[in-house]
């Protein structure tokens, strides 16, 4: 499946800085590749051509996990390259517009990559390239799960169902993964959605 998002340009805020703000070197090279660097996402730059420009930490972990049968784990696997390959085929049809192609990968159940590609066009960069952003979609939602767990006051076990149904586990790969019947996975998912609703209240 793929998505095309359009994305809309807004009018930038000016925002007001205090006094400490020039201590901080925000325009530095370093300091933009520590950002880059911390972002949990895989950031990828590649030319029309589909040759590696940049990688973030992130990225590299992700592209051994999709090349896990291949010799070299620095490849863009065919399922990101072809995103791109569809971005450039299309780029006539949206010349000014900011389009985003979206696909999700998935390995097995519990590992699911969602790859957004998109223009970038950069005054120092001598060609336009592809800006890929590479989310993990277990972490994602094992993230959101543990905000929940906490938000919702849920027991130990009640948290250890809450983060394998957020996984997308039924409840029937629940009860086998934590050794319990059904029925108790039906019983604790009853108290984890009254809790829901009376915090949603």
């Amino acid at each position: 499946m793929i998505t095309i998002t359009k994305t809309f340009t807004t009018k930038a805020v000016h925002t007001q800085q205090s006094h400490d703000a020039q201590c901080y070197d925000v325009q530095g090279a370093s300091f933009l590749q520590e950002v880059i660097e911390s972002l949990q996402d895989g950031i990828l730059i590649l030319t029309k051509t589909g040759e590696l420009i940049h990688a973030n930490t992130s990225a590299y972990h992700i592209l051994t996990q999709l090349n896990q049968n291949n010799s070299h784990s620095d490849l863009v696997p065919t399922a990101i390259w072809n995103l791109c390959k569809s971005l450039l085929e299309n780029k006539n049809f949206f010349p000014e517009e900011s389009i985003v192609l979206s696909n999700e990968i998935a390995l097995d159940k519990a590992t699911v990559f969602r790859v957004r590609v998109r223009w970038l066009n950069a005054d120092k960069l001598l060609q336009s390239c592809f800006l890929v952003t590479i989310e993990n979609r277990y972490e994602s939602l094992k993230n959101i799960a543990l905000t929940e767990i906490k938000k919702y006051d849920l027991t130990p076990r009640e948290a250890e169902i809450w983060y394998l149904y957020r996984a997308k586990l039924s409840y029937k790969e629940i009860a086998h993964q934590l050794y319990i019947t059904v029925n108790t996975v039906k019983k604790h998912m009853k108290n984890i959605h009254a809790k829901r609703h009376n915090s949603d209240q």
